[in-house]
C-alpha cells in the first residue's frame, strides 16, 4: 500500500472505495469507539463545515446528520486519517452519552463469550422515548 500522498488537497488525498465510501470510526475522548459508519466526499466536507458528524446512510441513500432524530449529536474534535488514507477517525464528544440507537453508549456493546454474542452494556435509554414522535 502506498502512503497518504501529502501534494494533493485533503480531499483528493483520499482513498475512496468504488462507491465513493469512506469508513468513519468515531471515537469517544476516552478513547471508546462508539461507533462505525461510512462517509462520501459531501458528508465529509459538510463534517468539516459544520463540526458534527454528519455521516453517508447506505439503507436511506442519503446524508445523515447524526443525532437529526434522537438528538445524539457527535461534536467533532478532530479529524484523523490512517497511513494509506483509506480509514477515517473522527474523535468526538458524544452529545447525551448515546451514540447507539439501541440506547447505549456503544454500538459495540456486544460481547464474545463462548459461542454467544452476550450484549455487555446497560440500555442508558429506552428507544422508544429516544425515537417517540
Amino acid at each position: 500500500m502506498a502512503d497518504l500522498d501529502h501534494s494533493l488537497s485533503w480531499l483528493e488525498a483520499l482513498k475512496w472505495d468504488v462507491d465513493g465510501m469512506i469508513p468513519a470510526i468515531a471515537q469517544d475522548a476516552g478513547g471508546r469507539v462508539v461507533m462505525f459508519a461510512y462517509m462520501n466526499r459531501e458528508s465529509l466536507q459538510e463534517t468539516v463545515r459544520c463540526g458534527y458528524a454528519v455521516y453517508w446512510s447506505r439503507s436511506r441513500r442519503r446524508l445523515w446528520r447524526k443525532g437529526e432524530e434522537s438528538g445524539h449529536v457527535q461534536k467533532v474534535l478532530s479529524i484523523r486519517t490512517d497511513c494509506d488514507g483509506d480509514v477515517l477517525l473522527l474523535a468526538i464528544e458524544q452529545v447525551g452519552g448515546i451514540a447507539c440507537h439501541t440506547g447505549r453508549e456503544s454500538c459495540f456493546f456486544n460481547e464474545l463469550r463462548g459461542e454467544y454474542w452476550v450484549p455487555s452494556d446497560p440500555v442508558l435509554k429506552n428507544p422508544e422515548e429516544i425515537y417517540a414522535k
